[in-house]
């Protein structure tokens, strides 16, 4: 149980997140998303989804772009090379976690 211990210790509190682990997770496969389009795919409301993408980018995880598209703000969201490594780390610890508990 010490190495479990230890490997549930090691979990990214800024990933662990339902709504932020959502996001990350679709990014690591879109490579960018639309704000509209991640409302939509967590099922959160505009608000909350702000708020966790402002946790996202102060810990450095994506990098948020707004731009004006037919006199409209279009917000962007792509994830970094540090929130790239932070989701494998994070997969790599829940994998870690499983392997202990299935011997």
């Amino acid at each position: 149980m010490e190495g479990l211990n230890a490997s549930l210790e090691q979990i990214d509190e800024t990933v662990h997140g339902r709504v932020r682990l959502a996001v990350l997770a679709y990014l690591s496969t879109a490579g960018s998303a639309d704000f509209m389009t991640l409302t939509e795919m967590t099922r959160t409301t505009k608000g909350n989804l702000s708020s966790h993408l402002s946790r996202l980018e102060a810990a450095g995880y994506v990098s948020i772009d707004k731009a004006f598209v037919a006199r409209k703000t279009r917000t962007t969201v792509q994830m970094t090379q540090a929130g790239e490594q932070a989701f494998a780390n994070y997969l790599a610890t829940f994998r870690s976690i499983l392997d202990q508990l299935s011997t």
